[in-house]
């Protein structure tokens, strides 16, 4: 990892599917408080969101409308400790890239950050209403965005500080993989590439190239170059982060339009990647809908259709093979290459509202409604 920002320390870093069909239940169940001693316990709240420790992968992070987050043993679902202090639901948590910290934050603006070792509390920092939390790649410096349009960076535990203002609400963000960079989209449909060195934004994707509506998600390819945008204008958009310009524009439909003005006919991207092996990028819709985009021709691949809307998908890192959830409370798992449903996962009884797949994507860690977060083995005939 190379370009991290003066403020930082010099950056460390560690260097064919069958189809078939099948419904699998959990292997660990965690509830929210977690209690799996002396259940039956009284639920709290709903699981919003969920990260693994990146170093290991043997350590889940969860938080919840309980305003707490919760750092347990992926193997057998014991609590190592407790993230405590926030004054609202949690909804954003991550472990630093070395799996040293975990932060914590939650929707009024409170964010904390942990010691995982030694289990205590060595950051906080309070803003306004927080919409995303994101972790520098090879570094501990902790990026966050609130509703007021702010970018923050600090450097943990120091608490050094840089902050990216903008006239526009945050939507969603993420620090390109070079260190350098992060892509920000806001409510007014705008997109920016901001310099993390020297705090100035290099490109602003807005207007006729910007989205007609509040960006939604974002995510970038492996090496940065490229961008994917997604929008309650029920369009995503493909952007070149060198030169800020719109690549393409991809809609439900599968025309590459402009996405749709009126309220009636759009259809809301939730949520959007990049395939790493092959040149594939997956938009999931508010409808169920699954679409896979060929990069190279910019025409629709498969059509994958779901029973209820979509909230999050995700590729796996070494395959085409690309993991759903939605509000029916059901993981799927499709051959982006065919368009097939290769595997489903249930065992929640509410929507599933994030998850989260390991290295080599043998477990997936999923968070939901029902107020649990529960572990699934994901089995293939070639694996």
């Amino acid at each position: 990892c190379r370009g991290v920002p003066d403020l930082l320390s010099p950056c460390v870093a560690d260097s064919a599917v069958g189809g078939y069909t099948e419904q699998i239940e959990p292997s660990i169940i965690i509830d929210h408080p977690v209690n799996i001693s002396t259940p039956p316990w009284v639920p709290a709240g709903s699981v919003f969101c969920v990260g693994l420790d990146p170093a290991t992968n043997a350590m889940a992070v969860t938080g919840g409308e309980d305003d707490k987050a919760y750092v347990w043993r992926i193997s057998d679902g014991e609590v190592l400790f407790e993230c405590t202090g926030h004054k609202d639901s949690v909804t954003c948590v991550c472990f630093s890239f070395d799996s040293a910290l975990v932060a914590s934050g939650d929707m009024s603006g409170v964010i904390k950050v942990w010691q995982v070792d030694t289990k205590e509390e060595v950051w906080s920092f309070e803003v306004s209403d927080l919409e995303w939390l994101e972790w520098h790649p090879c570094a501990p410096v902790l990026l966050a965005g609130t509703d007021d349009g702010n970018m923050w960076m600090w450097k943990v535990p120091g608490g050094e500080c840089k902050t990216f203002p903008s006239p526009a609400c945050h939507g969603n963000g993420k620090i390109l993989p070079d260190g350098k960079r992060a892509v920000v989209g806001y409510e007014d449909g705008s997109v920016r590439v901001w310099d993390l060195k020297k705090g100035n934004s290099l490109h602003v994707i807005k207007g006729r190239d910007g989205h007609k509506g509040a960006v939604t998600c974002l995510a970038s390819n492996k090496d940065g170059s490229l961008v994917v945008t997604g929008s309650v204008d029920g369009s995503a958009k493909l952007i070149n982060t060198a030169t800020g310009k719109m690549v393409s524009v991809f809609s439900s439909d599968g025309l590459r339009g402009t996405g749709s003005t009126s309220q009636e006919e759009t259809n809301s991207v939730e949520s959007v990647g990049f395939c790493n092996i092959l040149p594939l990028v997956g938009v999931a819709y508010l409808d169920g809908t699954l679409v896979i985009f060929d990069l190279a021709t910019q025409t629709v691949r498969n059509r994958c259709r779901h029973e209820a809307g979509i909230v999050h998908m995700q590729w796996e890192e070494s395959s085409a093979l690309v993991s759903t959830c939605g509000l029916d409370g059901a993981l799927r798992q499709w051959d982006g290459r065919s368009g097939n449903l290769v595997s489903e996962y249930r065992g929640h009884a509410a929507e599933v509202l994030a998850f989260a797949l390991n290295r080599d994507s043998s477990m997936v860690v999923t968070a939901s409604g029902d107020h649990q977060a529960k572990v699934f083995c994901l089995q293939r005939p070639d694996r």
